[in-house]
């Protein structure tokens, strides 16, 4: 039997040996095959022989001839008969047994229709997903292992991107571009909003938080595209990036005492990153260490914050309307905020003229400001503060205490992993418009996958001091409290974020009664 690579080299020299190359290589395949990786519910996973990524394979139904019209022409009747107002019922449920009911009177009540009565119940659940719910996709909807879900055009593979499994292929696809527009146009009509060749993107959030972005041709060439990024039904807490060794119980200390300050001073703190490097949760992780007495507005493009705070005001952007007009922008709403007494202000991500807004609050005495950038290392964050179109003037910069600097790395022994891989601290010139020092505090070793202290003295720490008359030792004391308190919730793993709250919300709340005893 000749060798695979001879006959590749033939093929590539010889008309019509291809076909040869192709059944080796099937025969080939055939000896091998895929590898059960983990399975749930109705999902598999599956390791396959000669790719790089793991498959996902759930159920698809594939509708055609006879059954596609049928279903074509009940959805069309179905929408001409059923009220489309979703105000009517409460909850998504309400809506779900409403329609049902009535997709099963039009069946019952349209026997031209010809539906067979043993598949009576199965067609109104088909008309039923594709109404309300999202056809195709539905249950990939409904996993909350998902993180993301990527239709990339006809013809090709749905994506997903698995909380534990990384991205992966599936076994649905789409083969026809209209059907993929049909979905995106179904959902911009549900959250009140257009896609068409005039405005062929579509950047939205669900009312359930999932984070929507469509592209139709001519700008995306090779057909439609829908990139849904799903929210955890259970946040992330603090004790889950313990976890996942994305930082270490020192630094989660430390971070949680500059959140809260003592109350005395909360340090003002930006969080830096790539795309899907993990800036929203840790933002969202870090809002959690603010005292629950303090009013919190968010200000986001899209909201993602999911904070367990009782006195909060959440805030989002909103894109023209269809006559051009109505246009509300980030800035437009971090002014807002500063009429409305804020304790805190958040800024979901910090782009455009909003960051000198936020930085004119933080040098007028708003602490504990947070938000979220896109840069590379923390030198970069300063860069792109000061520099078109943020335009923070340099002088503005020394309000800030520290940039967290968080990654999504590829590495080679543990795969996708996200890590805070420094924290620098920000200290201000000596020298008038000179650009701010960076005092690098803690840093990620790559070749022990850990986080470790510089053992450099922390300038805000001198700050904190001077605003509660704690000594440095009591400070310290203060961390290492913090630590045990975290330690212990991981190792009896406590970890979900009203739990998590409670713990660290009733420490803070006794901190102070304690403080304000002494002082009495």
């Amino acid at each position: 039997m000749p060798k695979l690579e001879d006959l590749i080299a033939q093929a590539k020299s010889e008309k019509g040996e291809g076909e040869e190359v192709k059944k080796i290589i099937g025969e080939e395949k055939k000896q091998e095959e895929n590898t059960l990786v983990a399975a749930y519910g109705s999902v598999k996973i599956y390791k396959v022989p000669g790719q790089d990524l793991l498959h996902y394979e759930t159920p698809v139904p594939r509708y055609v001839g006879e059954e596609k019209i049928l279903i074509t022409s009940l959805i069309d009747i179905a929408t001409k008969v059923i009220e489309t107002e979703t105000e009517t019922y409460k909850t998504t449920q309400q809506r779900w047994f409403a329609y049902r009911s009535k997709i099963l009177d039009i069946i019952n009540s349209t026997p031209e229709l010809k539906v067979p009565p043993n598949s009576k119940e199965f067609y109104t659940d088909v008309v039923l997903k594709e109404m309300i719910g999202y056809g195709l996709i539905d249950d990939l909807i409904k996993d909350d292992n998902l993180e993301e879900i990527m239709i990339i055009g006809p013809d090709k593979p749905v994506y997903v991107f698995h909380r534990k499994y990384d991205m992966m292929t599936t076994n649905v696809v789409y083969y026809d571009d209209k059907d993929i527009k049909d979905l995106i146009d179904k959902i911009a009509r549900n959250i009140g909003r257009r896609i068409d060749i005039q405005n062929p993107l579509l950047d939205a959030r669900l009312p359930d938080g999932t984070r929507v972005n469509a592209t139709i041709p001519p700008v995306s060439v090779n057909g439609s595209t829908l990139t849904l990024r799903k929210f955890r039904e259970d946040p992330l807490t603090i004790i889950d990036l313990l976890n996942l060794n994305t930082m270490n119980l020192e630094i989660a200390a430390f971070l949680w005492l500059a959140t809260d300050g003592f109350g005395a001073k909360p340090a003002n703190i930006l969080i830096s990153g790539g795309t899907a490097s993990g800036k929203t949760s840790t933002l969202n992780i870090l809002a959690a260490f603010i005292p629950t007495n303090e009013r919190v507005l968010t200000v986001e493009d899209t909201a993602e914050l999911s904070l367990p705070l009782s006195h909060w005001i959440r805030f989002e952007t909103r894109p023209p309307g269809m006559e051009g007009v109505g246009e509300i922008t980030m800035n437009d709403l971090v002014k807002n905020s500063l009429r409305m007494r804020p304790d805190r202000i958040i800024v979901g991500e910090i782009r455009g003229e909003e960051g000198f807004t936020l930085f004119s609050a933080m040098n007028t005495g708003h602490d504990g400001c947070m938000g979220t950038v896109h840069a590379n290392s923390a030198k970069e964050t300063i860069t792109r503060l000061f520099s078109p179109p943020i335009s923070v003037p340099v002088i503005m910069l020394d309000s800030l205490n520290f940039i967290i600097m968080q990654q999504r790395i590829n590495d080679r022994r543990k795969g996708l992993i996200r890590r805070i891989t420094e924290i620098a601290e920000i200290i201000p010139s000596e020298k008038e418009g000179e650009l701010p020092e960076l005092r690098i505090l803690y840093t990620w070793d790559p070749a022990v996958d850990e986080i470790q202290s510089t053992k450099l003295n922390s300038s805000y720490v001198q700050t904190l001091m001077r605003y509660t008359g704690l000594s440095k030792n009591a400070i310290n004391q203060e961390i290492l409290n913090r630590i045990e308190i975290l330690r212990k919730m991981q190792e009896s793993g406590v970890r979900k974020l009203k739990d998590v709250c409670f713990i660290t919300q009733n420490y803070i709340l006794r901190t102070k009664t304690k403080e304000g005893m002494k002082n009495g």
